[in-house]
């Protein structure tokens, strides 16, 4: 399966919630669902159809692996992985999407949405521990450090937070991965239960 290269605000609308692809036009006036919030398509706008459970839990593995960038394949392990650690499966998955360099690049302000990231990544712009890295799946570890190679490339996120389980050193312009967050720090619409129960079946 080829990665989605189309209208990414079509995706948005798919879903039928804001899935924050496009960086700032998101969060404005100009965001596509606020004009046209039914689902793409020619039948996007039907009568409203009772969902099955089935389908209830693949639109929410579909929302999460598009908010994430990752495709079935990549989602797949990632959950596999979770449902043998011996944590809790739904944290540890988020621990682990958390984790991807592409997304701490994001969380910490270096970009306006993910695939920003992962271009930017793979240009080479950004070090982690002091070398350069262009694995936008890199997953960091605690006591990682996030640092970009020049700040003339690179212009900080207007408005973000940053996550409490980063910390900033702005003396020298770097983002450390100081703890592993946990379900309630995640401020996410994305209900991993039904992720869960969907690959278990």
């Amino acid at each position: 399966m080829a990665r989605y290269n189309g209208p990414k605000c079509r995706l948005c609308r798919r879903e039928g919630t804001k899935l924050y692809l496009k960086g700032t036009k998101c969060e404005g006036e100009k965001c596509t669902l606020n004009k046209r919030f039914q689902a793409p398509g020619q039948h996007g706008n039907p009568r409203r159809k009772r969902v099955s459970e089935y389908g209830v839990q693949l639109r929410e593995k579909q929302k999460a692996k598009r908010i994430y960038g990752i495709l079935e394949k990549q989602f797949k392990n990632y959950v596999d992985s979770s449902l043998k650690s011996k944590g809790v499966s739904g944290e540890v998955l988020m621990q682990n999407l958390e984790s991807r360099l592409d997304n701490m690049v994001y969380r910490s302000g270096f970009a306006v949405s993910r695939a920003q990231a992962r271009q930017l990544i793979r240009s080479g712009f950004f070090m982690v521990n002091g070398k350069v890295v262009d694995i936008p799946s890199l997953k960091l570890k605690v006591g990682d450090i996030i640092k970009p190679v020049s700040f003339e490339k690179i212009h900080l996120r207007e408005g973000f937070i940053l996550p409490e389980w980063l910390e900033a050193n702005i003396k020298e312009r770097q983002v450390k991965y100081s703890r592993m967050p946990a379900l309630e720090d995640l401020q996410s619409d994305i209900n991993i239960q039904l992720i869960i129960e969907y690959y278990s079946r």
